[in-house]
């Protein structure tokens, strides 16, 4: 899954055969919130309403605007996303995809799975932004019609006033015309405040906001906090030696 390979997309292999009609909500998840899990079970209910869909949550080696994100490692937040969703949403499949871009996923997932009809991509306000802005393009209106000859998109507004924010970008003179291939997806405005930085920096006054499973995490891993200083000048980094012995049982595993 190198990045300067040709796109290319795997699913785990306890996750489902990606095969007719599918939902794919790219993320970092670092970490997965309470907000994650309420768009998923949102596109779920979509889904249900529309026609059966297979839901996936996904990760990418490359993120945009996320490159330089180090801690926790992926294969942890793979790990953590996984038991997250065996509890929460057991039918949840995940996707590794090797690029950040969601024309180049798109065409990861037609590649990797011939049989996938109907590719829709799960995203937020920020996320439906950031595809229409011309900054990440050097052709946007050729990339974008890449896209959308293999994907349309569910964008979950946030907040009051969210759904009039997505009407009022979509009718905007350049954006009208992939205007038929994005569709909002309600979403409680329960979920507006929550972010997954807003934990990673303050995880104590977020822990709410975040499934059991990823408050345990962050308490017993201290994957989001500096090395600690102790007396006579030491210092530990406890989260740094948790990698150190992931990448040992990596490299053993591959040996």
């Amino acid at each position: 899954m190198q990045p300067d390979e040709p796109p290319k997309a795997e699913v785990l292999p306890a996750s489902p055969v990606p095969h007719g009609s599918i939902i794919v909500f790219p993320g970092s998840f670092n970490p997965p919130t309470k907000a994650h899990l309420g768009l998923l079970r949102q596109a779920q209910r979509y889904a249900n309403h529309h026609a059966p869909m297979q839901l996936y949550a996904a990760f990418s080696k490359v993120t945009v605007d996320k490159e330089n994100v180090e801690r926790p490692l992926l294969l942890d937040r793979i790990l953590l996303l996984c038991e997250v969703l065996q509890k929460e949403l057991p039918y949840t499949g995940i996707m590794l995809f090797n690029r950040g871009l969601y024309v180049e996923e798109a065409e990861a997932v037609r590649n990797a799975f011939p049989t996938v009809k109907h590719l829709f991509f799960l995203i937020g306000f920020d996320k439906i932004v950031q595809i229409l802005d011309p900054h990440y393009y050097k052709d946007r209106n050729s990339a974008l019609k890449d896209l959308f000859s293999l994907a349309q998109l569910l964008v979950a507004p946030r907040g009051k006033g969210g759904s009039e924010q997505l009407a009022e970008l979509l009718n905007r003179p350049e954006n009208r015309i992939f205007a038929p291939f994005i569709h909002e997806l309600p979403l409680s405005s329960a979920y507006r405040d929550m972010s997954s930085t807003r934990v990673r920096e303050h995880p104590e006054a977020h822990r709410r906001d975040v499934p059991p499973e990823v408050e345990e995490f962050i308490r017993t891993t201290h994957a989001y906090e500096p090395p600690q200083h102790l007396p006579g000048g030491t210092e530990v980094d406890y989260y740094g030696e948790r990698i150190k012995e992931l990448q040992k049982l990596l490299k053993n595993a591959s040996a």
